[in-house]
């Protein structure tokens, strides 16, 4: 027999309580083999006997937006140190929207989601680890990471690693690549030169960080805080402050006291939380991409969501944010300003707004959160709640004959809310910005791009090349854009997303002529082609699907599992049981 109590081996120390996961990995002599690789790792005994700590990070040198995890990690890890923990870290990966924005490549930046959920899952699952922080910077890694923590329902925490600050131009402080892609769309309607198109290039990302509107990045940035799955005021220190670093750090202190009180992602997000993310979309004029992500939460912590909710909230939700792209200013300045608990501030004053007993994960609710913001003297970025920016929040979402299944329409930047006229088809966002470019959509036109859904994408591309060429020819206020695909969080005007069934599904938009007439009504909640019933019906009963773009690799599997927008576009939903119910 061998002896198992020999004080010179480590096989007989208790097992630590919060080892929940990973004393399966490294405890007693038959885990020997394990413990012999991660000795060759680095970790000692006393690592071993201490609970394990993944440190997720999505850095990659594609984009400023997580440049600066790698150095946030080894902050991370040493307040997971200091509180008696073993941290651990690995990265998954991740695709720039807004490098990759009109171009092929756009298609991968949501199905990027998925993978990033699945590695950290994955990875989590693989090692058996106790908890997990897990660092976010650009669009999906944000949604990704929380979707995961639904899925394992270990101890956790969402850490954003801050936005970019912004450029300077013109003796003004606030260029971010938005800036960028109007200023292509001005350069070539022949309002600024080739060498103003440059400056604006070389001054609008002076450093890392995500893009620093409320654009899709800090809008999830922002959520993640009233869904309670990030600390407090610590995603809103922009990535180049000092303090940054601290963050991290206390955020490493943190996830050690959820482990050892086994507080985990299922006791914080509650359909109330969501109903405050929800909220918070709506009350500083964010990204349209929120419905699409909060959507796929939901689903990853079996909540019930429905995209009517996203309205009906924002429909009682003023906007009291005024920040980019509708507004004045960026995510740095609302941190300067107090952070986003002012918007939390806000909206308690009226009963309804928010539900302020919901619980976060640095032991405080939204209401005590709120109650302790203070506010920069002066500040001129949160409005009080009542005299708000707008009386209603910064988003709706559209039913009609053209989108059954619902769409989303973003509010926030411009004051029009009917629209009619003659539809200009496109098939792809390519086929679009090519007559945007060649000055072919004139005012009242309505352009429509299908076949960008998440099927027929595949992976819902992000329309900003083409909106954002629309604004700078000036035609931003004069025409409408639907598509079945996305918008960047940094668009604004008449701009209408998400439409479900899409036309790869056979949805009434792959039904759309050229010239037909189309109607959009907010106030009516309305999306309407205004075409008779019985001559839709009949274009699609000749309605063939085109062939799929893609026969294999990921994005082809993607397009065979993924869903409906209007559910989130998630992969793990009712396409994938019907599969797993055919076994």
């Amino acid at each position: 027999m061998p002896d198992e109590s020999d004080p010179r081996h480590p096989y007989d120390r208790p097992t630590d309580p919060a080892k929940r996961h990973s004393a399966a990995l490294t405890d007693g002599p038959d885990r020997a083999a394990a413990r012999a690789m991660l000795k060759a790792v680095g970790f000692t005994d006393e690592d071993l006997a201490r609970p394990l700590v993944g440190v997720a990070t999505t850095w990659i040198e594609t984009m400023p937006c997580n440049l600066n995890q790698r150095r946030l990690a080894e902050s991370v890890k040493s307040g997971i140190r200091a509180a008696g923990g073993t941290p651990m870290e690995f990265n998954t990966i991740s695709v720039s929207d807004g490098v990759s924005m009109g171009t092929e490549g756009m298609k991968a930046s949501l199905i990027s989601r998925e993978v990033i959920a699945d590695s950290i899952e994955l990875v989590v699952r693989g090692h058996l680890l106790d908890g997990v922080v897990c660092l976010v910077g650009c669009d999906k890694t944000i949604p990704g990471a929380a979707m995961a923590l639904g899925r394992l329902d270990v101890p956790g925490v969402v850490l954003y690693n801050g936005t970019i600050y912004p450029g300077t131009y013109k003796g003004q402080r606030n260029a971010t690549v938005v800036t960028v892609f109007e200023a292509i769309g001005a350069y070539r309607a022949g309002k600024i030169t080739l060498d103003e198109l440059y400056e604006v290039e070389n001054v609008a990302c002076p450093g890392p960080g995500a893009c620093g509107g409320q654009f899709t990045a800090n809008t999830m940035s922002t959520v993640m805080e009233f869904i309670g799955l990030s600390p407090a005021g610590l995603n809103g220190i922009p990535a180049e402050d000092p303090s940054k670093d601290d963050a991290a750090r206390q955020t490493g202190e943190l996830v050690m006291d959820l482990v050892r009180r086994d507080v985990r992602p299922s006791s914080i997000v509650s359909k109330a939380a969501l109903e405050n993310g929800i909220a918070s979309i709506a009350a500083t004029g964010g990204s349209t991409n929120g419905v699409l992500h909060m959507l796929a939460i939901a689903h990853e912590f079996g909540i019930q969501l429905d995209i009517d909710a996203f309205g009906s909230i924002a429909d009682r939700t003023p906007i009291v944010a005024d920040m980019q792209p509708g507004g004045r200013f960026t995510a740095s300045d609302i941190h300067d300003a107090g952070g986003v608990a002012l918007v939390m501030r806000e909206l308690r004053k009226r009963p309804g707004l928010l539900h302020d007993d919901a619980p976060t994960v640095d032991g405080r609710t939204i209401g005590q959160i709120a109650d302790a913001a203070r506010e920069t003297p002066g500040q001129q970025v949160v409005v009080p709640l009542e005299t708000p920016i707008k009386p209603t929040g910064g988003l709706a979402i559209l039913h009609g004959t053209l989108a059954p299944d619902g769409c989303v329409v973003k509010l926030a930047g411009h004051e029009r809310r009917q629209h009619r006229g003659p539809a200009r088809v496109f098939d792809s966002e390519t086929a679009c910005y090519e007559a945007v470019r060649d000055r072919r959509i004139v005012p009242g036109d309505v352009v429509v791009i299908r076949y960008e859904g998440p099927v027929g994408g595949p992976g819902m591309q992000e329309m900003l090349s083409v909106t954002a060429a629309l604004v700078g020819e000036g035609l931003g206020d004069v025409v409408a854009l639907i598509t079945d695909g996305r918008f960047s969080g940094g668009t604004h005007g008449l701009m209408i997303g998400h439409i479900a069934p899409e036309a790869a599904l056979g949805g009434p938009i792959a039904a759309v002529q050229e010239g037909d007439e189309i109607e959009i009504d907010v106030d009516r909640k309305a999306l309407d082609l205004l075409v008779a019933p019985d001559e839709i019906s009949e274009r699609l009963a000749r309605w063939a699907p085109p062939p799929p773009r893609y026969a294999s690799g990921v994005m082809a599997k993607y397009a065979a599992l993924v869903g409906s927008a209007a559910s989130g576009a998630v992969t793990t939903g009712s396409r994938m049981a019907a599969n797993l119910g055919g076994r």
